[in-house]
């Protein structure tokens, strides 16, 4: 069993920063892989990085450059540093775990892994 905790979101202005994190408590096996996903009202979830704890990552297609995704192993938290957010990052943003699977940077954060556990999901909105 693994337990995520997700926190750093909030209300924020076109071009601000921000960190997200998320921190999991219980079978490290079962957070080998962890990743974040959003989801905007109205729309699908979708995968925006992933990281094992070798360091690996992936990041979702249209995440490159404004996103990164990194972990502390010792703590067990991942976190996502958002820079120059855009109005359509507003989005509940949900930190997810499980096993690995195939975890390189051309395989979509979704797939990396079988994500079994799901935190509750941190709220990022923008305006401008």
């Amino acid at each position: 069993q693994v337990r995520l905790v997700e926190s750093g979101g909030g209300s924020v202005q076109v071009g601000d920063s921000l960190k997200l994190s998320c921190t999991a408590t219980g079978s490290t096996h079962d957070s080998a892989c962890m990743a974040w996903f959003r989801q905007a009202p109205g729309k699908e979830r979708e995968g925006v990085a992933a990281m094992d704890v070798d360091g690996r990552t992936s990041y979702g297609g249209s995440m490159k450059g404004r996103f990164t995704v990194s972990r502390n192993n010792v703590e067990n938290t991942l976190y996502l540093q958002i820079n120059s957010v855009q109005p359509e990052d507003t989005a509940m943003y949900y930190c997810a775990a499980g096993p690995c699977g195939t975890m390189d940077a051309g395989t979509n954060p979704a797939y990396v892994a079988d994500f079994g556990y799901w935190g509750q999901g941190t709220q990022v909105t923008v305006s401008s």
